[in-house]
């Protein structure tokens, strides 16, 4: 691999950070105003594919929760754009969406779904995420696999105990309705990530 290569893709980096900056006058350039522009699109373009990927959206039999993209996309925008700028794209989602853009699971809006908490759940997972991405933590299949699952753990965290309060439903309940059916999907999105991510890192290295 070659020096610069070897620059780019050392740890530090995300992959969010080697998309380039659109090209501005000489004066903005100075500013870092390229680069500011550059973030803006991501955490904007973070937030749009956590919505789409929210549409796709499957109702559990007797639980309020469906099964969705949401968390996959969460976590994935966590990893590629880092700490800041995941925490960003998931604040502007779920302001957003509470706000009244129809863009939660199956093109619900709102923060009065019981599935709210796990929104709030991403907004965490991601930052957290994110910033062990920063550290590596999606170079390989084992450590992407731990931050995956690491992320997902904080999702549930904060999603079920919300659930829990919100509809006054016990905590084993709420594990039931809120958690258990979720655990295979879950597992199968960390095994996408876990091929996904580190082998967008080997095609960086090989440039």
């Amino acid at each position: 691999m070659s020096t610069a290569a070897t620059a780019i893709a050392r740890p530090g980096k995300v992959l969010g950070d080697l998309l380039p900056a659109p090209k501005l006058s000489a004066s903005l350039e100075q500013g870092g105003a390229s680069t500011r522009v550059r973030d803006a699109a991501l955490v904007v373009g973070g937030a749009l594919l956590t919505g789409l990927a929210a549409q796709l959206s499957v109702p559990v039999p007797a639980s309020p929760v469906p099964v969705t993209g949401q968390t996959f996309a969460a976590l994935l925008v966590g990893t590629s754009l880092g700490a800041g700028r995941g925490f960003l794209s998931l604040a502007l989602y779920a302001l957003a969406g509470a706000a009244g853009i129809p863009w939660f699971a199956g093109g619900t809006s709102g923060a009065s779904a019981p599935s709210f908490g796990y929104i709030l759940g991403m907004l965490l997972a991601s930052t957290v995420v994110g910033a062990l991405a920063r550290r590596g933590a999606d170079r390989s299949v084992l450590r992407t696999a731990g931050a995956m699952l690491l992320g997902e753990a904080i999702i549930y965290a904060v999603g079920v105990p919300y659930l829990a309060v919100s509809t006054g439903m016990s905590a084993s309940v709420a594990i039931a309705k809120g958690l258990t059916p979720f655990l295979i999907g879950d597992a199968l999105k960390a095994a996408l990530a876990m091929g996904l991510l580190p082998t967008a890192w080997k095609l960086v290295d090989k440039k």
